[in-house]
């Protein structure tokens, strides 16, 4: 399995908003610059986000987008099914009920289940607050000298 450029930016935007969140709007360009992605590619993520009521919009001279909710409130596991889909490593899980006929004498389907169950552990056990809190540390260890 593969995170494409669309789940790893949607993340990176949200961590983002997270850490510049000062309950003002951030306008595209800004966040394009700091992350370094286009804007056009941006705007198609965030529009993703925004539908989803990850981040809220508005326009005018002031526009931009921000955070929705509390950062704690949403995981990178919630983000990468918003723009990834499923997180399956194997389609065979990717149904409620496995719909391979060799399901039941597959000797590698623990594995992958196990596989499954390890990524969305760690993608589920992160959240946009984490993320922002190892950010900052790791900025305020950067401009720290003797």
């Amino acid at each position: 399995m593969k995170i494409s450029t669309k789940g790893r930016y949607a993340v990176r935007v949200m961590l983002d908003l997270a850490v510049h969140n000062t309950g003002e709007y951030i306008k595209v360009k800004q966040i394009a610059e700091r992350q370094e992605i286009s804007e056009k590619y941006l705007e198609q993520i965030i529009s993703v986000l925004n539908k989803a009521g990850f981040v809220k919009s508005t326009r005018g001279a002031q526009g931009g987008y921000r955070i929705a909710g509390n950062p704690e409130n949403y995981t990178v596991g919630m983000v990468l099914r918003l723009t990834e889909g499923k997180l399956c490593p194997v389609s065979c899980l990717e149904d409620e009920v496995n719909q391979c006929g060799r399901c039941d004498t597959c000797e590698t389907l623990t594995v992958w289940k196990e596989l499954h169950e390890a990524i969305n552990k760690v993608v589920d056990g992160v959240t946009i607050a984490d993320l922002a809190n190892r950010q900052m540390e790791q900025e305020s260890t950067m401009n720290y000298s003797i």
